[in-house]
Order: C-alpha cells, then structure tokens, then sequence
C-alpha cells in the first residue's frame, strides 16, 4: 500500500469516525458529557488555527488567543446590539481576520525575524487583556452591551438559525454545530494545504530564500496564512462565547496563550489531526485533574496533582525533551519503521520456525 492510499484511508477513518461521534454522542451520553464535548471541540477548532500558521506556516505565533478572544467579544457585542445572531456570526470571523490582516502586514512587510513574532503577539495579546480588564466602569459600553472588565459579559444571547431570531440552537444543537465545525474545518484546511498555495507556505516554512528566488512573495503567501489563522480562531472564539453564554478577560491570558502552543507541541506541528488529538486529550486531563483535586489534602504528591498548570509544565518538557515531533508523527514513524521491518523480513524470505 503506497502514501496515496493510506493518506485517503487516513482520511476516510476520520469522516466515519467523526460523522458516528457526532450522531452517536448526544443519544448516548448525559448532557453534561455532551456539554463538555462540545467546548473540547470548540478548541480544536481553534488548535487547528495555530496549526495551520505554525505548523505549515512556520510562523510562530503566540497571539491566537487574541484573535480568539476578539472573535468572541465581537459576537457578544453585536449580539447585544442586534439581537439577530446572522451578523454577529459573521463579524466575530471577519473582524479577528482583519485585525490578524493589519498586524500581519506590518510584522512580515516590516521582515520581522521569526522570535520577535511570537514576542509581538504575544505583547498584543497581553495588551488585549490589561485593555478589556480595564473597563468595569458603566461608562465602559459600547451600544447596549457593557464590556464589564474583569467581570465580563453574562448573559450573551445564544445563536439564532440565519434571519430567524426566535428560533435558537439548544445545547445538543451547539453540540452538532460544534462537531461539524470541526469536521469543515479539518477537512477544509487539508483541501487547502493539498492545493497549490498549500505547497508553496510549506516550501516558504522549509527555505523562505529558495521560494523567493523561484518567484514567490513569501510575505503574501505568510499573510495570508496569518490572516486565515485569525479568522478561523475568531470562528471558534464565537462558538466559545455560545457555550458558555459569558466572556471575560481571561480569555486573552497568557495561561490560555501557552496552552495552544501545548496542544501543538503534544499533538505534533505538520499534522492537523495531531493538534486535535493534543488539544482534547490535554482538556480531558485538565478536567480529569480539577474533578480529582483532593479536598484537603496535605501530603506532597496531593499538592502536586492539584497543582494543574504544574501538570502542564511537565508534560510540555517531557515531550520537547523526550517526544520532539509530538505524539503523531512519532507514531506515524513507528508505523512507517514497523511495515519497513516487516517488508525486508518477506524480501528475505524469512519465516519464524513455529514450536514442534
């Protein structure tokens, strides 16, 4: 079986894995499972941004939660303004790819170096947060809707089926809203980065110099990766502000900022499904770990374990020292050196001598 046929099978498992998760899961589980689920793929949505400008970009950028963030206030704003959620919805993706648009013109035109990336976003996404924690006051509004500061915006009316405010999506219908999504979105990119200009960002990523001589404006090509990246975690910043009902600062923090990078780095940069699998695998643990916190406890390793930004440190370390690739491509090399292995074992006509 050559690349080609086990990429399309690849593929095919992932449609009818994801299309029997998302029609199974809300008649099977409690609507509390369902409720969790769907906020872990509201995130993978948004791991699948920073996997994208990351991991085929080469850009690295520590601002996707400013552009999550943005995508969510955008919509509870308008939302609040408007009470129909058709334009809400659409600005909450197109406001986030234009701001994504402005910086990033300014940062690759302006040849800023790979580091002073990630410290630009990262500044911007700090300053994101001191700003809309710095608006508690009630003179602090715009239109209808208080911005709240610290204490952020309750109460943001649901989604509404286009042009039809009285016909809200329930949480099972977030759930399937959600879980589609994701599905588009993954298969989208992977359509996306199968093209042309999908080739051409990852020939930028692998030698910038060469692509410039061969013709190609990297600068372009990186901006409008960036900017694709910030509308699709604008999108997901929309379907968070859903779930919830309620948006704070803390959603610019420099605590949600280094978890993407997390879910990246465990999942493995050059895949799509490797950031998925990061990103809800390290949301269960999170969970698992702040159900689990003993009540009171004293001894070490229960301050340990309660401890989850701990947790997270360690599990970043061990994969950069240990699992440099990320859980995927380490598997995927497994696989590769395991049928390599079994390959040169039939070449040599090699049978196992069985037990008389």
């Amino acid at each position: 079986m050559n690349g080609r046929s086990l990429n399309r099978l690849g593929l095919a498992a992932v449609a009818i894995v994801g299309l029997a998760f998302m029609f199974a899961t809300p008649r099977l589980a409690e609507l509390d499972v369902v409720l969790d689920l769907t906020v872990y793929m509201i995130m993978a949505i948004l791991a699948l941004s920073l996997a994208l400008i990351w991991g085929y970009g080469g850009i690295l950028c520590f601002g996707q939660s400013a552009f999550f963030g943005l995508g969510a206030y955008s919509y509870a704003i308008a939302m609040f303004n408007i009470g129909d959620s058709t334009v809400p919805f659409v600005l909450a993706t197109i406001l986030p790819a234009a701001f994504a648009a402005l910086l990033g013109y300014f940062m690759f035109y302006g040849r800023i170096s790979d580091v002073y990336l990630g410290v630009i976003t990262l500044t911007v996404t700090l300053i994101l947060f001191n700003a809309i924690n710095s608006t508690a006051g009630p003179e602090f509004h715009i239109g209808r809707a208080r911005l709240g500061g610290f204490n952020g915006i309750p109460g943001i009316p649901p989604l509404n089926w286009p042009f039809s405010k009285g016909a809200t999506i329930d949480l099972e219908g977030m759930f399937y809203l959600s879980t589609g999504a994701l599905l588009l979105t993954y298969f989208g990119l992977r359509m996306l980065l199968a093209s042309q200009f999908g080739r051409i960002i990852v020939g930028i990523r692998e030698n910038e110099r060469r692509a410039e001589l061969l013709g190609y404006d990297p600068r372009r090509y990186k901006l409008a990766t960036f900017t694709i990246g910030g509308a699709l975690a604008g999108f997901a910043g929309c379907l968070f502000a859903n779930w919830g009902n309620f948006v704070s600062p803390t959603i610019f923090g420099l605590a949600q900022s280094a978890q993407i990078i997390i879910w990246v780095i465990v999942g493995g940069r050059g895949t799509l499904i490797g950031p998925v699998i990061g990103c809800i695998g390290i949301q269960w643990l999170s969970a698992a770990l702040g159900a689990n916190q003993p009540s009171g406890g004293s001894d070490l390793w229960s301050k340990i374990f309660a401890n989850v930004p701990l947790i997270f440190g360690v599990i970043l370390i061990a994969f950069v020292l240990l699992v440099p690739k990320g859980l995927v491509p380490t598997l995927a090399d497994l696989g590769q050196w395991l049928l390599r292995l079994r390959r040169e074992r039939k070449q040599r006509g090699f049978e196992p001598q069985q037990a008389e």
